[in-house]
């Protein structure tokens, strides 16, 4: 495209106007600026779209065919911008989150009524992953990652903390008694997490690398472990904190525990070269005040 757009909105004006001057008047700026315009067009285009008199002016031939475009061309333009604006303010279209099974189940999942009602047009489709994804190669949108970001090249939106505890169900308590110390969990039954094992350090005294006795690649199957009675484990907040009020979990070497720490940061991740979307900014912003993550 040779044209600039400024130039051709002169030009309309200059015939809608029926002239040089009332189309500068109508427009608040100089005559020879309008002038200037319509002449540049002409030499990038190399033809004459007007023909000038000292009474009128007309479009010639080609002027007339050049002028039925570009008015259909930014009108279209236009419609587009407009769009795009009722886009931003009505965000729509498909959105793709991954979260932890915990996350989902726990936080997101519960919010999903509310958010199909404020948002009917951002249609989610939500994926469960229990470790670090790409987001390219899995096709997702926004991610919610737990603990400490390493990727650089995702931009991350802290949405909270979600305090850490350690926990057990009355039942196993009753049974093996309740640890005093960080040293006396190497005499009980600790629940932890199949390698990458960078979650089986405790926040609990100096750090402490647990080996588990049972293991799992999930938190959800952790914690129903932990209901029944299996062992002790260390769970965020966010997935267990009706557990704790109902009693059905009960907190152990609270006073031992390490706060704030990167473990307990709650992030929402996107690629740093994706421009924000109106549909994520959407999802974050609805979803950060309704969090409950302790």
């Amino acid at each position: 495209m040779i044209s600039r757009s400024d130039d051709l909105e002169l030009l309309l004006a200059v015939v809608d106007c029926g002239g040089f001057s009332p189309a500068a008047n109508q427009l608040n700026v100089p005559v020879a600026k309008v002038s200037r315009a319509i002449q540049r067009l002409e030499k990038q285009l190399g033809v004459t779209l007007l023909q000038r008199t000292t009474r009128r002016i007309s479009l010639t031939e080609e002027g007339e065919l050049f002028v039925t475009n570009i008015r259909q061309g930014l009108q279209q333009l236009e419609s587009a911008e407009e769009q795009l604006r009722l886009r931003m303010d009505h965000p729509k279209g498909r959105l793709r989150v991954d979260a932890a099974t915990p996350f989902m189940l726990h936080q997101l999942v519960p919010l999903l009524e509310e958010f199909r009602e404020q948002y009917p047009e951002i249609h989610l489709e939500l994926s469960t992953s229990e470790g670090i994804i790409d987001l390219l190669e899995k096709r997702t949108d926004v991610a919610i990652r737990i603990g400490q970001l390493e990727d650089s090249s995702l931009h991350a939106s802290l949405l909270g903390r979600s305090r850490l505890h350690i926990l057990a169900s009355p039942l196993y308590l009753e049974r093996k008694g309740q640890p005093q110390t960080a040293d006396q969990l190497t005499e009980h039954r600790l629940l932890g997490f199949i390698p990458p094992t960078r979650l089986n350090r405790w926040p609990v005294g100096e750090g402490l690398e647990i080996k588990p006795d049972l293991a799992a690649s999930s938190g959800e199957v952790l914690r129903q472990a932990c209901l029944v009675g299996e062992g002790i484990g260390c769970f965020s907040g966010f997935m267990v904190q009706q557990d704790i009020a109902d009693g059905r979990l009960i907190r152990v070497l609270e006073n031992e525990m390490q706060s704030p720490n990167p473990r307990e940061q709650v992030q929402a991740v996107y690629y740093r070269n994706t421009a924000l979307s109106s549909r994520i900014n959407a999802f974050i912003e609805f979803i950060r005040p309704r969090l409950k993550l302790n």
